[in-house]
């Protein structure tokens, strides 16, 4: 019979176990759950936000308690959820000498009823039970977050902005179209050089000139429209730039730097496309295929159970703006790589076929194209057919 409520469950107790310590984190307070080898159950600390001497002194004393009791010190393991506070806990705890897991948070097991209790104090609990089971060697009850080092979050914020300010081109572009097409306006580019003189010269739909209070916000969009051109062009500078000192640096061959200036070779792949996969996904050093698939959300979704079994399509796990660039770079591979064998398997596949049977042919070969780009990258196979200038 099914319990009315959570009912607790003593943990085991192993005398080589680790101090287990979870950080449950929210934007007022941190809440704290930790078990150690003698306990039979997970204790519950609050701290304040950010009270980085708190959470050290606290495991300093748990430290202690679990050294008193067994007789040695006992290791410490903590673990938090990836999300806005990014990895300076982690870096910091790390400092210290502790172990420490970034947990991603869609991998935890949830209780799957429609109606469940849900605490901060609930979910440090499930931290640690499946830490505990982590540390057992039960390595599916949660995925490790890959930290980058600090340079390494550093070099990837020029491309991040850069993806922002194209959105924000993006919007303001079609935002200005759109009110003007309002009027029965068309063919205005904003983008164009004397956009904003040209506004005075437009007639509506019906013949008339546009109203005072409309022009002022296009303007307006107008002016935001070209502060974010200009931002795109310090920013994508900037990243040219970078690129050029690090080619001509020698010394960092087997680097970051040298796996970008190899790929921006291959024809049809530029060197933002280059720096977007070193930058946001090859610098994680996966060990097969499966992984890479798997992190970029393009790996198929099975569902069978008895004599029922259908594909649900790809997980879309990862992050869906890296998901995005490199849709667009396989159509593009399409166009400037056609005697590949990617190009050709593609086109064996979709001859004669429907835009819907193309577009989704297109994310399969977006799974293997990027497999092909990441062994070339770290091995120096260049996909069968291509083109390296």
């Amino acid at each position: 019979m099914l319990p009315d409520k959570e009912v607790a469950t003593p943990f085991a107790s192993v005398a080589n176990d680790p101090v287990f310590i979870s950080i449950e984190m929210s934007r007022s307070k941190w809440v704290v759950g930790a078990h150690v080898p003698t306990a039979d159950r997970v204790s519950i600390r609050v701290i304040d936000w950010g009270d980085i001497t708190a959470l050290l002194a606290l495991i300093e004393r748990l430290r202690a308690r679990a050294a008193a009791a067994l007789g040695f010190d006992a290791p410490i393991l903590c673990c938090y959820e990836a999300g806005y506070e990014g990895f300076w806990v982690y870096r910091l705890l790390t400092a210290a000498g502790h172990r420490v897991l970034v947990i991603d948070p869609a991998s935890l097991l949830v209780n799957r009823r429609a109606q469940r209790a849900k605490t901060d104090r609930i979910d440090a609990k499930t931290m640690i039970r499946a830490l505990m089971a982590f540390n057992r060697g039960e390595h599916q009850v949660l995925s490790a977050v890959h930290v980058p080092t600090v340079r390494q979050d550093d070099e990837r914020r020029l491309m991040r902005e850069r993806q922002r300010l194209v959105q924000e081109r993006t919007a303001h572009t079609n935002r200005i179209k759109g009110l003007l097409l309002t009027q029965g306006i068309t063919g205005f580019d904003p983008r164009a050089r004397g956009a904003v003189d040209r506004l005075d010269h437009l007639t509506t739909g019906d013949g008339r000139t546009l109203g005072p209070r409309l022009a002022d916000e296009i303007r307006r969009e107008l002016a935001r429209l070209q502060l974010v051109i200009d931002q795109l062009a310090v920013v994508e500078a900037q990243r040219d730039r970078i690129a050029l000192a690090q080619q001509a640096n020698e010394s960092m061959n087997g680097s970051d730097e040298t796996m970008i200036a190899a790929l921006a070779r291959i024809r049809g792949v530029g060197s933002n496309d280059a720096s977007v996969l070193i930058r946001e996904a090859f610098w994680r050093k996966f060990r097969n295929r499966r992984e890479i698939a798997a992190w970029s959300g393009f790996a198929r979704t099975a569902w069978a159970s008895g004599a029922v079994s259908r594909d649900q399509g790809i997980t879309k796990s990862g992050p869906a703006a890296f998901r995005a660039h490199m849709i667009q770079l396989t159509w593009r591979w399409l166009q400037w790589q056609p005697e590949s064998r990617l190009s050709r398997w593609f086109n064996e596949r979709t001859n004669g076929a429907t835009g819907r049977i193309r577009r989704t042919m297109v994310v399969a070969l977006a799974r293997k194209l990027l497999i092909a780009l990441w062994r070339y990258a770290t091995t120096g196979l260049v996909p069968t057919g291509a083109v390296v200038t």
